[in-house]
């Protein structure tokens, strides 16, 4: 680890598949951070639907191109981290946008404790955001900071190892001692590799002054296959996660979100979280116990299809 928190070099990157018109936004936003960003790294998924016009947006961005078949979550982004030799590793989503000049910052300064491996920004709702999942972005994402390490697994359970690619933060050199990302991951990257560093002795910081706008508006469509592969990853990683099970946390955010609309005087929203919440927990269960499921019906329950290509 560096002692002086401007002597650290910066990397962000970024995988992309169909960018939208709101990315140059996102590249401009990174560009005027206060702390500067040596490069942003981009791996994009079919060039098809790059825009080679992105490239002029911002100065010292670097593209590199393959194919849908090459992604998976864990080895692009560990193809991405073997591109940098920065100090710190920061990864985002193309959709997550820094919420003002300070994000790069607030996350560089949780390196100044020495057991602080990782860290991860706080999660902003969209202005489309419906008021669900306005809630579940505050109760996953509150404003008060937080330092989690070993002996928090008896308090916080499973959201010991939580930590989100959405805009995370990772010391490269603890990084490549405890191995990275894993090369095959079909979800959950992040998470493993959290579990992986809080069992080393090491810390994760959340923190909530580092800020993105991100959040989805997701079908009980999407959310069954989105917690279908949240199973699976659980169920590939048993050394992670067989001691501390979701379910708890999940029947948590039910109950917090139930007296929330409770709360606001919408109590019709308790039909979306009930069809919401079932189409999560089915996903979920389908998900952990996808070794006994035929291949045609784990290709109509996952989200990442060219996961389960031989």
């Amino acid at each position: 680890m560096i002692e002086t928190m401007h002597a650290y070099t910066i990397d962000v990157l970024i995988p992309t598949f169909k960018p939208d018109k709101n990315f140059p936004e996102l590249l401009r936003r990174i560009a005027q951070q206060s702390y500067h960003v040596r490069n942003i790294i981009i791996v994009n998924t079919d060039e098809t639907f790059w825009n080679p016009e992105w490239e002029r947006e911002v100065s010292d961005l670097y593209v590199k191109h393959i194919t849908a078949e090459e992604f998976d979550h864990g080895k692009t982004r560990r193809f991405m981290a073997d591109l940098s030799d920065a100090d710190i590793l920061l990864f985002m989503t193309q959709d997550a946008v820094p919420a003002d000049h300070y994000l790069v910052e607030e996350m560089v300064k949780c390196f100044k404790l020495p057991s602080v491996r990782a860290a991860y920004a706080r999660q902003l709702p969209m202005p489309d955001c419906g008021p669900l999942e306005q809630f579940a972005r505050s109760f996953n994402y509150p404003k008060e900071p937080d330092i989690k390490d070993k002996d928090d697994l008896s308090r916080l359970g499973i959201k010991t190892f939580f930590c989100s690619n959405v805009c995370a933060a990772y010391d490269r050199r603890t990084y490549e001692e405890l191995g990275g990302f894993e090369d095959s991951a079909i979800f959950n990257e992040d998470m493993i590799y959290g579990g992986r560093l809080i069992l080393a002795g090491y810390a994760i910081a959340y923190a909530a002054d580092a800020k993105v706008f991100h959040s989805h508006n997701y079908s009980c469509r999407q959310q069954f296959k989105r917690n279908f592969d949240l199973g699976v990853s659980q169920a590939d990683y048993p050394e992670i996660f067989s001691a501390y099970p979701s379910e708890g946390e999940g029947i948590r955010l039910v109950r917090k979100s139930a007296a929330y609309v409770l709360r606001i005087r919408r109590p019709w929203l308790l039909v979306q979280l009930f069809f919401q919440s079932g189409a999560k927990y089915i996903g979920y269960f389908m998900g952990k116990h996808y070794g006994i499921l035929p291949d045609a019906l784990i290709r109509q329950c996952t989200m990442n299809r060219n996961y389960w290509i031989e």
